[in-house]
């Protein structure tokens, strides 16, 4: 805590009060009291005005009681590593801040005088500075290592046994004494322990502490994604009996909806059921052209209850984890495949929602109800396309009048409030990887993108949206889906780039979703529609949760709220017992003490996200290499989705497979990195690689341990623009790679598979 200055005794005025926090650098509450001799009514006055400056955005939460000038940081401070950007820097985010509190840019280690560099995961402590206008921190010290348990693979040599880390950001191998090293065959995978003390030379030793695994197993991708990431995984044996032990529902205290036609309509292989539908025209005279949606989603909070081991253990999940082999769900499969998945012809508890649209689809009202409901039927995305599309099957044929059609019908009445919403409109492509029955990779092909997954992405939408309406008309506290706006250094940054394109952009203008549309619009069909695309998608903010709502950016709503997949999320269950206590449907709705919880819950979901979407694409990366492995040194059609100072990084049209051509291997010419124009520029003829370019690479290295690949550039650069604006470069590209020779240009960096990824809305 840092020493709060002395000031003349009496309540201050706002201005004085934020001046004595920036000179304080933080202080508590009581310390404030303390420095200005406030007591009784002048404290309480005191409380009201910190609460109105943080609401204002001038002052910023830090620790349960403390607080600081908006955007400020301590001289030192505890930090976790949270984020690694395209150029392989790691970021870090001091650990008691509010979000106020900007990412600071961890500094390369001099002469590395602390050990082992650090990882994303990782604690450390830092001494914070301001560089220009953005902050950096330097390392101080290691705190909680990640290192402290290490997934790793034998390699059995001549003289020793080593275990080399699976993570390609890891550097250090470790070594095993030959007794505990002789039962081990060549390729398992381990979980092994640094022993304490430094070798002077060569490799520390380890300690195993679990074998996992061997690198050939098909699961292996997976495997070393759990353990790499720390994913909790399975369930303990009273959350199991607990789900053993649920009962059927019964119509006590619910809504009969079995009248309901609802159908799921979800991905074939789809294991559980969370969200059915159904609409039909609006009967009010009032409201002609108008359509009734419901959408019913698994009551999970019937059975989930406060203080149990499933609550618990959802909880600390956050979520469900999805790879190619298999899923990590957050409830056990009792519940996840079975009482709470809407299983075609049986009874199931639901919380749903009954939303009426006008003709225009615009939502006029909704209410929601705990019902009990039957499902009529269980169709594939692709199914019900077909059926719509005029070839129906012996499923969908039987419901394409009374439910099909006018399901489409209300979703096109719907689309006409989304245009007129207009959410942002990047394109993005995912790709599916077809697993055989041994779990080798068959196929990597792109996830066709149906009307039918539309129409169920917006309904759903609509009932999220609903949700979050309800919880905040009732004033009951709930767990938002924020997505804020681009901040000013990212709308600067694509200004910059938009002016080497020599397209125009106003940095002083607000950050719209329709400015963004219409940039989009105006250049997909062209040159730059590529390009474009993936720096406006860069430009973009991650979405978070959080019980402050700054509205979605994204979908351009200004309330917004998960609600519709509780077997999954989390999120979705506190949203459904704060529906039931706003609304009164039972006794087993959100208590006080979660209330007083949400901000802490938010922050750790939002983790447990980020580390399930990074776990399932380093599964994905190692099965795409793994698939690849047996190609190298074929050529293939390629995109530059990545400019860093240590190379290209590529996407391959044909799998969406990502890896890195380094610097060394594009030319004999020293090739600096412009970050302004996302570009590598020759130094002495000026010829460039660009973002967005379309490229032939051979594969010359695919690690499937990794997911790494590595590929030879078989293109030329463009040729050199006299009419480009002159290149920025930053101060640490001047000097070539971190790490690299003066004059030269070996790669450093993250290895290949790391490069910039997409988003979840």
């Amino acid at each position: 805590m840092a020493k709060t200055p002395r000031r003349t005794p009496g309540l201050p005025d706002k201005e004085t009060l934020v001046r004595f926090l920036r000179e304080a650098g933080e202080a508590e509450k009581a310390d404030i009291a303390r420095a200005f001799g406030l007591k009784g009514a002048e404290r309480r006055a005191l409380r009201e005005m910190l609460r109105e400056l943080e609401a204002e955005g001038k002052l910023g939460k830090r620790g349960r009681r403390g607080f600081s000038e908006a955007g400020a940081l301590p001289p030192v401070g505890v930090a976790d590593v949270v984020e690694r950007d395209a150029d392989g820097d790691l970021f870090v985010r001091l650990v008691k801040a509010g979000p106020d509190a900007p990412l600071a840019r961890l500094a390369p280690d001099p002469g590395e005088r602390v050990a082992g560099a650090p990882g994303l995961g990782d604690r450390v402590l830092v001494r914070f500075e301001r560089v220009g206008e953005a902050v950096e921190a330097k390392l101080i010290k290691k705190l909680g290592q990640s290192a402290h348990r290490v997934l790793g693979v034998i390699r059995k040599g001549r003289r020793e046994i080593r275990v080399e880390p699976v993570d390609r950001k890891s550097k250090d191998s470790f070594v095993l004494s030959e007794s505990e090293g002789r039962d081990f065959k060549d390729g398992d995978l381990v979980l092994v322990e640094p022993r304490g003390g430094e070798r002077r030379y060569g490799p520390r030793q380890a300690k195993v502490l679990e074998n996992v695994g061997h690198e050939d197993q098909p699961r292996a991708a997976s495997l070393i994604a759990v353990h790499t990431h720390g994913l909790p995984i399975g369930s303990s044996v009273a959350a199991e009996d607990e789900a053993e032990a649920a009962q059927p529902p019964t119509l006590k205290g619910r809504e009969d909806l079995r009248r309901v036609p609802l159908i799921t309509i979800d991905p074939a292989d789809a294991r559980d059921h969370d969200d059915a539908v159904y609409a039909e025209p609006d009967e009010d005279p009032k409201n002609k052209g108008g359509w009734v949606v419901w959408v019913a989603i698994a009551d999970v909070a019937a059975y989930v209850r406060l203080g149990s081991a499933l609550d618990r253990e959802a909880r600390d999940k956050g979520n469900s984890t999805y790879f190619p082999d298999r899923v990590e769900p957050m409830l056990p499969h009792a519940l996840s495949s079975n009482l709470c998945s809407l299983r075609m012809g049986e009874e199931r508890a639901c919380l749903a929602v009954r939303m009426v649209f006008d003709k225009d689809g615009a939502k006029k009202s909704h209410t929601f109800v705990r019902g009990l409901m039957r499902s009529a039927a269980k169709l594939s995305y692709e199914q019900a396309q077909e059926a719509i599309d005029g070839r129906p099957d012996d499923i969908s044929g039987p419901i394409l009048e009374p439910i099909l059609k006018p399901l489409w019908a209300a979703y096109h009445t719907m689309l006409k409030g989304r245009l007129k919403r207009g959410p942002l409109a990047i394109e993005t492509l995912e790709r599916k990887i077809k697993l055989d029955e041994d779990g080798e990779v068959v196929s990597i092909t792109p996830r066709t993108s149906l009307e039918a997954h539309r129409l169920i992405e917006e309904m759903m939408i609509q009932a999220n949206v609903a949700a979050a309406e309800t919880l905040e008309q009732k004033r009951t506290p709930l767990i938002y889906r924020v997505h804020d706006a681009p901040s000013q250094e990212k709308i600067f940054n694509l200004a910059d780039f938009l002016s080497t394109l020599g397209m125009p952009w106003s940095k002083g203008e607000p950050p719209k979703t329709h400015r963004f549309n219409d940039l989009l619009e105006q250049t997909r069909d062209g040159p730059h529609g590529d390009i474009v695309n993936e720096v406006v998608l860069r430009t973009q903010m991650q979405a978070i949760y959080s019980p402050e709502n700054v509205g979605h950016f994204g979908l351009n709503l200004q309330r917004y709220a998960h609600f519709t997949s509780p077997i999954r999320r989390y999120a979705d269950l506190i949203v459904h017992r704060g529906l039931i206590r706003a609304l009164g449907l039972g006794n087993d709705g959100l208590s006080d003490k979660e209330v007083s919880q949400l901000e802490g819950i938010a922050e750790h979901i939002t983790m447990t996200e980020r580390r399930s979407m990074a776990a399932e694409r380093d599964a994905n990366d190692r099965y795409v290499a793994a698939f690849l492995s047996d190609r190298v040194g074929a050529e293939f059609a390629g995109r530059v989705t990545g400019v860093t100072r240590f190379g290209l990084f590529i996407r391959l049209e044909e799998t969406g497979a990502d890896g890195l051509v380094p610097v060394s291997q594009l030319g004999d010419e020293y090739f600096t990195h412009d970050d302004r124009a996302h570009a590598l520029v020759g130094q002495r003829s000026g010829k460039r690689w660009n973002l967005g370019r379309q490229v032939q690479v051979r594969l010359v290295e695919a690690t499937p341990l990794t997911g790494g690949l590595l590929f030879e550039m078989l293109s030329e650069p463009d040729a050199a623009d006299p009419n480009a604006p002159a290149p920025r470069y930053g101060m640490r590209d001047r000097g070539g790679p971190r790490g690299a020779p003066r004059g030269k240009g070996r790669p450093g960096g993250p290895k290949p598979g790391s490069g910039p990824k997409g988003r979840r809305r």
